[in-house]
């Protein structure tokens, strides 16, 4: 069986050593790579070609987040599966919306780290419990959910007749990332398109119109 081939991304030389020596003891996995932040995290997935990223979020200079944005901007197909300490909304939405496979907790049991590696490899998402449960509850009551900062200027740009390549352009995205984030808003303000989405952001002051 090919091994599955691992780049490393934390700020911590610790945490990398802990991830190194739990994987490489392990004859199904590959570490290919480390980094220490998000820049190096691309320049490494792109001279490695990783099938799986652990990826840290908060890091100095590139952040986590915006490196799974850039990763996914550039068409790498590794899979990125955050592992961090963090479990916050503020967190782990964006993570997701940037096109995390998966999101794991720094305390995860060795187990549970090598099964989603596993699963991640494959293409399936992996949440920690404590994650999942966030999510589910969210979607439980949708008239709660709010958007984020970068999904709110997509629909105000949406809003003054901008097309998905217009909105793409002026926020230096791809117009897939474009679509997703108005995917997501759709579920969010419980719409089918892109002007009941505008309608329903007006009457709940989400979005107010541009004065001329």
């Amino acid at each position: 069986m090919t091994p599955i081939r691992v780049l490393i991304v934390d700020d911590h030389p610790v945490v990398r050593d802990g991830l190194r020596g739990i994987l490489t003891s392990d004859p199904e996995f590959d570490v290919v790579g480390e980094a220490a932040d998000g820049a190096e995290a691309l320049a490494g997935a792109r001279a490695a070609e990783p099938d799986v990223i652990l990826m840290d979020l908060r890091m100095p200079g590139v952040g986590g987040v915006a490196a799974i944005r850039s990763l996914a901007e550039v068409d790498i197909p590794a899979r990125v599966l955050v592992l961090t300490t963090y479990a916050s909304d503020s967190d782990v939405v964006p993570a997701l919306e940037a096109g995390a496979t998966g999101y794991l907790l720094k305390d995860a049991p060795r187990e549970e780290l090598v099964r989603a590696i596993r699963a991640a490899a494959r293409g399936e998402a992996v949440l920690a419990p404590s994650v999942a449960s966030r999510l589910v509850s969210q979607l439980r009551a949708p008239e709660q959910a709010t958007l984020s900062d970068r999904e709110l200027e997509v629909l105000r740009l949406v809003a003054q007749g901008e097309t998905n390549r217009g909105v793409a352009a002026r926020l230096f995205i791809s117009e897939a990332t474009v679509k997703t984030h108005l995917l997501h808003i759709y579920t969010k303000l419980d719409v089918n398109d892109r002007a009941a989405a505008v309608g329903a952001a007006y009457e709940r002051g989400l979005i107010t119109p541009r004065a001329d």
